[in-house]
């Protein structure tokens, strides 16, 4: 039996690193030792978590929010997080 998955999804209004990581933080539940970084980003999804994990960016392309210097490094690392684990899945729902 498969356990229903963790979700977040963040939208066209967060234009922020740190919107992100709250919304990120409040959805899905992070530990309170979170550092609000990149680097703990990375480390919360791939190793603190238990899966599934699903997370939702709509409102903006891939190639806006890959752009956006604030947000391109905080989908570069979901993007990176979801190569290293399995159960953990990114969706950008493009405009």
């Amino acid at each position: 039996m498969s356990l229903p998955a963790r979700t977040c999804r963040l939208d066209g209004r967060t234009r922020t690193r740190r919107a992100a990581f709250a919304r990120l933080a409040r959805e899905l539940a992070f530990p309170a030792h979170f550092g609000a970084n990149l680097d703990a980003l990375f480390d919360v999804l791939t190793t603190d978590l238990p899966g599934p994990i699903e997370i939702v960016w709509h409102g903006r392309s891939r190639a806006e929010l890959s752009a956006d210097p604030e947000l391109g490094p905080v989908l570069a690392t979901l993007e990176e997080a979801a190569r290293a684990r399995a159960d953990l899945t990114l969706r950008i729902d493009e405009p």
